[in-house]
């Protein structure tokens, strides 16, 4: 026989899944625990959601513990693992870099990327805005950016910086040193989130945390300079910022004021990964927006659909429907949920996820087949608001279809899914305890 082409060879893998197609639905930071706001409820159980109930109806549920027990992820090595990658810890290379990718940021081995968030401090240094009001205009953000880069002194003359303002209060920083290669064994200076192996950890939110020192995790001297060099960005940062026309203007205007900028999650290298249609064998393709989906899209080598912004609901489900005429799976990303969580809003998190139930999986339900095609749906991590931060607490999991087999459950909620047929399952084993499950039942 002769040899297969690498075109045929690809087709025969893909083949294998070629007769599956699924709509995979991350709600982001959607579960949460028991709020008195909602009498005792959560969210998803207090939310009127009459789609989501005739989904939950069609299929089966469980809980999914989404990186590990004891771990409050981060949205971006969350996403990995409910994608199928988990990551030894120390093999992972920090959302700076993944999000530094996903905006398209100049990066290269031995460059230093960090995810940042602008940040109001008042006058004691006190933090007392993470986000500096979270919806800050773009103008605003590239002109205290610009700022930065140009009037920014470090104590080597090979050093180049990026500040890179990418959706609100976020930020990339990018940090080069000509013909030296930085390190990512650094701790963080944003208060919030510990560095763990390279992976972010979210810690308790206090009222009276401060911008904290970075520090080197090794005795290596790249190390102890990439920690010197951080904090000479950090100290340079808060001068320009306070003297900044932008922030005299905010002030004026009764704007939270961007002040500060709080780091974390660095890294030094581009990832390697296997690509995800060649993980599963089939055309595996996204709906995202923000620049940690989009950058883990392009490691991953993703296709990518264009569907409006972060809360066109019903463009989204059009897109992902009309996705299954040429993809096999396709992984939509609703950010909302999370958003209300840090702010603490249990009742705008429930009208969110009503607003979601109604415009997303309304509009899905009615451009769909679901003789033909499955829904998954889950979440990145929990985001309780009575925490107003992520938590490890385990996230419910739908696998819905006219093929499936259902079990007992009738609703998206926490609690229901305690009693589903799924059981307890890792984030990492979500995709292929979907497939199959789909194929089992075909």
């Amino acid at each position: 026989m002769d040899k297969l082409s690498f075109e045929q060879r690809s087709w025969l893998k893909i083949s294998k899944n070629s007769d599956i197609h699924m709509v995979y639905v991350l709600l982001d930071g959607v579960g949460d625990l028991p709020h008195p706001d909602l009498n005792g409820r959560t969210p998803l159980d207090a939310a009127i959601t009459p789609n989501l109930d005739v989904l939950a109806k069609n299929g089966t549920m469980g809980q999914v513990i989404t990186v590990g027990k004891g771990i409050a992820p981060e949205s971006d090595i969350a996403v990995f693992n409910m994608l199928g990658y988990k990551f030894q810890h120390a093999d992972y290379v920090g959302r700076g870099v993944i999000e530094a990718i996903g905006v398209g940021t100049d990066f290269k081995d031995g460059d230093l990327a960090l995810r940042g968030n602008f940040a109001t401090l008042n006058d004691e240094g006190t933090i007392i805005d993470r986000r500096a009001g979270r919806r800050i205009e773009k103008d605003d953000a590239n002109a205290v950016a610009k700022e930065i880069e140009e009037q920014i002194q470090f104590s080597q003359s090979n050093i180049s910086v990026v500040v890179a303002p990418t959706i609100d209060h976020r930020v990339i920083v990018r940090i080069r040193a000509e013909g030296e290669s930085l390190s990512s064994e650094i701790t963080n200076t944003d208060p919030a989130y510990v560095r763990v192996d390279g992976m972010g950890i979210a810690k308790a939110v206090t009222d009276f945390m401060k911008i904290e020192k970075c520090l080197p995790l090794d005795e290596s001297p790249n190390t102890k300079i990439t920690a010197q060099l951080v904090n000479e960005f950090t100290d340079q940062s808060l001068l320009i910022m306070k003297k900044s026309d932008v922030n005299k203007r905010r002030k004026e205007q009764k704007k939270k004021l961007l002040n500060s900028i709080l780091l974390r999650d660095a890294g030094n290298r581009y990832p390697v990964v296997t690509p995800i249609n060649e993980l599963y064998s089939m055309n595996f393709s996204c709906v995202v927006d923000m620049p940690v989906e989009l950058g883990i899209a392009k490691v991953l080598k993703m296709k990518t659909f264009g569907a409006g912004g972060l809360t066109d609901y019903e463009e989204k489900a059009r897109v992902a429907a009309k996705a299954m005429e040429s993809q096999n799976a396709i992984y939509v990303h609703l950010k909302g949920p999370d958003e209300f969580g840090h702010d603490g809003d249990a009742k705008g998190k429930m009208k969110n996820i009503e607003e979601i139930d109604r415009r997303f999986f309304g509009t899905l339900l009615d451009n769909i087949d679901t003789n033909k095609v499955s829904i998954v749906i889950s979440a990145d991590h929990s985001t309780p608001c009575i925490n107003k931060g992520h938590s490890d607490d385990p996230v419910p999991i739908l696998i819905s279809g006219d093929s499936i087999k259902d079990d007992t459950t009738i609703r998206v909620t926490e609690n229901e899914a305690k009693k589903g047929d799924i059981g307890l399952i890792e984030g990492a084993q979500v995709v292929k305890t979907a497939l199959d499950l789909i194929k089992s039942e075909k």
